[in-house]
C-alpha cells in the first residue's frame, strides 16, 4: 500500500511538471455573431448600415472585411489607460468607448460575416492610371506596388493587410491622405506612411478610383 501511494505521488509530480497549473484552462470564447449583430444594429448601423454596406462614402464599407482588421481598428479607436488612442477619431472614439473586449470581437465577427456590396469606379482614365500604380508602383519616385500587400484583386491578407476591393474611392483617398499627413498612424511599422508620402494627390486619387472597381 505504501509503495502504491508513493508511486501515485511521484506520478502526480511528473504530470504536474509536464502540465502546469492552468494548462487545462478553457480556450477563449469564440466571438458571438448574433450578439455582434445586436450591438451593430444599435451602435454602428447609423453610419455603416445594418449589414456593413454603408451608403455614405465618408463611412467605410465594413461588410466582408477581415475579422482581425476590424477588431484591431476598434481597439485602436480606444485610449489605452493614459495613452491616446492609436487612431484618433472623435466620432469613432465615442462609439467604441462603451464596447467591452468581448463586444469588439462580436461586432468584428458580425461585420466580417456579411457580404460586401462593392462600390464602383466611375472615371475610366483615372482608374487606368491607378491600375498602373496599384500593380507596378512608380519606380521613379519609389512608390511600391499596392498589390504587393493587398493582392492583385485587392483581397488583402487576413491578420496583415485589409481587403480594399470595392471600397468607396472617397474613403480610400481620405485615408491615404491621412497616412501621408500623419494624422492616421496606426499602420504597423509605418508601412502605409512610408509608401504614401511618395505619392502625389493625383496618384492617390487614381489608386482610390481603381480600388473601388476591383472585385
Amino acid at each position: 500500500m505504501i509503495r502504491q501511494l508513493a508511486y501515485f505521488a511521484s506520478a502526480a509530480c511528473f504530470w504536474a511538471v509536464l502540465w502546469p497549473a492552468g494548462a487545462f484552462a478553457q480556450a477563449p470564447a469564440k466571438p458571438d455573431v448574433a450578439k455582434g449583430q445586436a450591438i451593430a444594429s444599435q451602435t454602428c448601423a447609423a453610419c455603416h448600415a445594418a449589414d456593413g454596406n454603408s451608403q455614405v462614402s465618408a463611412n467605410p464599407k465594413l461588410a466582408g472585411q477581415f475579422y482581425e482588421y476590424l477588431h484591431k481598428q476598434l481597439g485602436n479607436f480606444k485610449p489605452q489607460g493614459a495613452k491616446k488612442a492609436e487612431r484618433d477619431n472623435a466620432v469613432m472614439a465615442g462609439m467604441a468607448a462603451p464596447l467591452s473586449a468581448a463586444d469588439m470581437k462580436d461586432v468584428a465577427a458580425y461585420y466580417a460575416s456579411q457580404k460586401l456590396k462593392p462600390a464602383a469606379a466611375k472615371d475610366k482614365d483615372l482608374a487606368a492610371l491607378g491600375q498602373k500604380i496599384y500593380r507596378g508602383g512608380n519606380t521613379a519616385t519609389g512608390v511600391a506596388a499596392c498589390a504587393g500587400c493587398h493582392g492583385p484583386a485587392g483581397a488583402g491578407m487576413p491578420a496583415q493587410f485589409p481587403r480594399i476591393a470595392g471600397q468607396f474611392p472617397e474613403y480610400v483617398e481620405a485615408q491615404l491622405k491621412a497616412f501621408r499627413a500623419g494624422t492616421r498612424a496606426n499602420d504597423p511599422n509605418g508601412m502605409m506612411r512610408g509608401v504614401v508620402t511618395r505619392m502625389s494627390d493625383r496618384e492617390i486619387q487614381a489608386v482610390a478610383e481603381y480600388v473601388a472597381g476591383l472585385r
